[in-house]
């Protein structure tokens, strides 16, 4: 049942990671393989492994062994298989805990041996090495069984070559050669998942000798073990072929979609945007599968939008010169009544900065030709501990969203502190925009019932001369014209921000008004198309999800 279903679990979200921890819980439980009435049971062999250590104590080979805890009930996560037993990984096995290395003994140059820290767990290239004197307790052979402490907890066979444990990584020695080793490695690898996923450990990933020492495994017969632990390996490989795959899968579609999405961008006008739309949209119900998909059509989308493709043109639309002109008038008239400050003249757009072609009738103009305001807010004296549980909204860029204002969280500061920062208060309407951070091009549209707020110094407010180009500006500014403009300008080694004298060049095609409110239209038709897809793709995901997870329900 398993077989015949794998490519359903692999295909659903997360489903390789999901369907190994489904392989390593059908096989501690005994599911893997079948069970051979044959085999010495697991009993005989723990007694044989008692039996090994009680000679070792009399040799003085070894320390007596505490006695340890009964294992009660709860403690057995489900039934056992005939034959099998519940031990305490101490009884059969015990951790021996690295060693503190002073640093000062530390190399990268191959001097000493190889030192085997936490990252190092699961690979077998240590790449520091310690030069200094040490025990031989805590030299590390290859075929020795590892774990990681901290972090994810990982047992591993080591393959590499002899080295030195350092703290926070554990060797676990196996009492007697009368186990298996892989089997209770992966038994072991199982429960410390169980440890790892329950609420007591989600915020600190620490394991103590402890802990392993007394975690409770179940012991197969040892014929059996060998046998779960070679289905285990088959099994796995086929989960590498699987995982393999997909990410195959995922580089041919990505280069497929943005194939046939650079038809769209190549079309040269509306008309022969409608054929290759028409010619790639055959294919849709194979490209967008992936939200990754969906988002690059949107952009394209955006793209389309800006180079005057999306819509045809109407020749009798006032052109976009005219509309400049309008645009001069009116700040001329603001600066005349003192309203805004007479702005520098701006240096004229050449045509080797022209990304593209404009279609009749549209102009190319810098940014600032189009405001009466640019400028980025402030974060009062004080910060965060002037923040208030209500009063003036306070925008940061974790606010700013190309979708939107988003004001879960928002923060409020008082009456007081507001009146204090005119420059940065926000109008209706106006456009904000993130100039630093990880969020960096972010840009929103503020509502026109908008009340009041600040922002703060890591965005920027753009408010136009006319409320009208709103908009349009906004699909400009997130298109990727704009956005690959930002990355290719930002400042910064440790933080990326863009300064508003930048900002305030970047080109900006614009068309005639009329044309704008149509561009405007069709693509808030599109994007709820978009929004569309990615509902009934993430409707599809989760029934995938749920039939996947019902699958393993039933095998386990």
């Amino acid at each position: 049942m398993l077989l015949s279903n794998l490519n359903l679990l692999a295909t659903a979200p997360g489903g390789v990671a999901r369907l190994r921890e489904l392989i390593l819980t059908l096989a501690v439980q005994g599911k893997l393989v079948p069970q051979d009435p044959a085999d010495e049971p697991a009993s005989r062999l723990l007694q044989k492994i008692r039996a090994e250590k009680d000679r070792l104590i009399a040799e003085g080979k070894i320390k007596k062994d505490k006695p340890l805890a009964a294992i009660a009930d709860e403690e057995k996560p489900f039934e056992l298989q005939v034959g099998w037993e519940w031990v305490r990984l101490a009884e059969i096995a015990y951790p021996q805990a690295g060693f503190a290395f002073k640093s000062n003994g530390f190399n990268d140059l191959g001097a000493g041996l190889p030192l085997i820290r936490i990252r190092d767990v699961g690979g077998n290239s240590p790449a520091t090495f310690f030069s200094g004197e040490f025990r031989p307790e805590f030299v590390v052979q290859p075929s020795d069984w590892l774990i990681s402490m901290d972090g994810e907890f990982r047992v591993r066979e080591w393959h590499g070559p002899k080295s030195l444990l350092n703290q926070r990584v554990t060797r676990l020695i196996f009492c007697g050669d009368e186990l298996f080793r892989p089997f209770i490695a992966a038994a072991l690898q199982f429960r410390l998942q169980e440890l790892q996923g329950t609420k007591a450990y989600t915020t600190v990933d620490h394991l103590s000798g402890g802990q392993i020492a007394s975690a409770v495994i179940p012991v197969p017969p040892l014929a059996e073990q060998s046998r779960i632990v070679a289905r285990v390996e088959e099994l796995m490989r086929l989960c590498d072929a699987l995982e393999a795959k997909g990410q195959l899968e995922a580089t041919q579609h990505a280069q497929l979609l943005s194939t046939l999405l650079g038809t769209l961008t190549a079309s040269a006008t509306p008309e022969e945007l409608a054929d290759n739309w028409q010619r790639v949209a055959q294919h849709f119900d194979l490209l967008l599968d992936r939200p990754q998909a969906i988002d690059a059509l949107e952009q394209t989308l955006l793209q389309l939008a800006v180079r005057g493709l999306l819509v045809p043109q109407d020749p009798t639309d006032e052109p976009a010169s005219v509309l400049l002109q309008k645009i001069r008038a009116e700040k001329d008239r603001l600066i005349t009544e003192g309203k805004i400050k007479k702005d520098k003249p701006l240096p004229p757009v050449t045509d080797e900065e022209k990304p593209f072609e404009l279609p009749v009738g549209w102009e190319w103009v810098r940014l600032s030709a189009l405001l009466q305001k640019i400028g980025a807010g402030s974060t009062p004296r004080g910060g965060r501990e002037v923040y208030v549980s209500s009063g003036v909204k306070f925008l940061r860029s974790q606010n700013v969203w190309d979708d939107g204002l988003r004001l879960d969280g928002v923060a409020f500061i008082k009456p007081e502190t507001h009146a204090k920062m005119a420059s940065t208060v926000v109008a209706a309407n106006d456009l904000l925009f993130n100039i630093t951070g990880a969020s960096i091009g972010r840009c929103a549209v503020v509502p026109s019932d908008f009340d009041e707020a600040n922002v703060s110094q890591h965005v920027t407010i753009i408010r136009t001369v006319l409320p009208g180009l709103n908009a349009f500006l906004h699909k400009v500014l997130v298109s990727r014209h704009v956005q690959q403009t930002v990355m290719d300008v930002q400042v910064g080694v440790s933080r990326e921000g863009l300064s508003i004298a930048k900002l305030s060049q970047f080109l900006i095609p614009v068309p005639p008004l009329p044309e704008q409110s149509r561009i405007v239209t069709r693509v808030t038709q599109l994007r709820r198309l978009c929004a569309d897809l990615r509902q009934r793709l993430a409707e599809r995901e989760a029934v995938q999800a749920r039939l996947a997870e019902a699958l393993v329900q039933q095998v386990a």
